[in-house]
């Protein structure tokens, strides 16, 4: 059982490194196998299909993915330090990409939403659950500090959309100019997004 999860394990490891480098719809199942050091045949003893594998892949970034945005968003600080910290692990995780891979490859639930968001309507539905719990957690940091009087927006839950899709954006214009201190104005921009005062969010 071990070896067999193993194996299961180096599939989606493979395929994760390969998408983010190569896209989609460019890899082979061979490809993957050869790239995981497995038989072909074991490929389709896990994944009925290559669609069924990027479900996967998905599920299995987003939890290392959300792990991280959990420790970002730990409440032991306040909330707006909390979203900070946030675009900084994010920025500190495109450097580190970039010094492993040779380029910033961004984020893959981006890269797989822009690439598959208009043909493959499982994932497409997978990932729109994936940005919506990202949407849940940002509206948590940002309905507490609305209750603390440190941002001025109405609607955390639009506000928390606006955010995301900012950071996305960011994450993506990384990718394009491969380079992480596009993230840089995030901040700033933030703040003026929430009504915020950079003096009273310093602490």
């Amino acid at each position: 059982m071990g070896r067999t999860s193993d194996a299961r394990e180096r599939i989606l490891a493979a395929a994760e490194t390969l998408m983010l480098s190569r896209g989609y719809s460019a890899l082979g199942v061979a490809e993957i196998c050869a790239a995981a050091g497995v038989p072909k045949g074991s490929f389709y003893y896990f994944f009925a299909s290559k669609e069924e594998l990027a479900l996967a892949v998905v599920d299995a970034h987003w939890t290392g993915r959300r792990a991280a945005w959990d420790r970002a968003l730990d409440p032991d600080v306040p909330p707006l330090a909390r979203l900070r910290r946030l675009y900084a692990s994010t920025e500190e995780g495109l450097r580190a990409d970039r010094e492993s891979c040779g380029a910033v490859t961004g984020c893959l639930l981006g890269n797989l939403a822009l690439e598959m968001s208009t043909r493959t309507e499982s994932v497409r539905e997978r990932l729109r659950e994936v940005f919506e719990e990202q949407v849940s957690l940002v509206e948590g940091v940002v309905a507490e500090a609305r209750g603390r009087g440190e941002v001025t927006v109405a609607d955390a839950r639009a506000a928390a959309r606006a955010l995301v899709a900012q950071l996305e954006g960011e994450v993506l214009f990384a990718k394009l100019y491969d380079d992480p201190g596009r993230l840089g104005a995030l901040w700033a921009n933030s703040l003026a997004l929430l009504g915020a005062e950079a003096a009273s969010t310093t602490g």
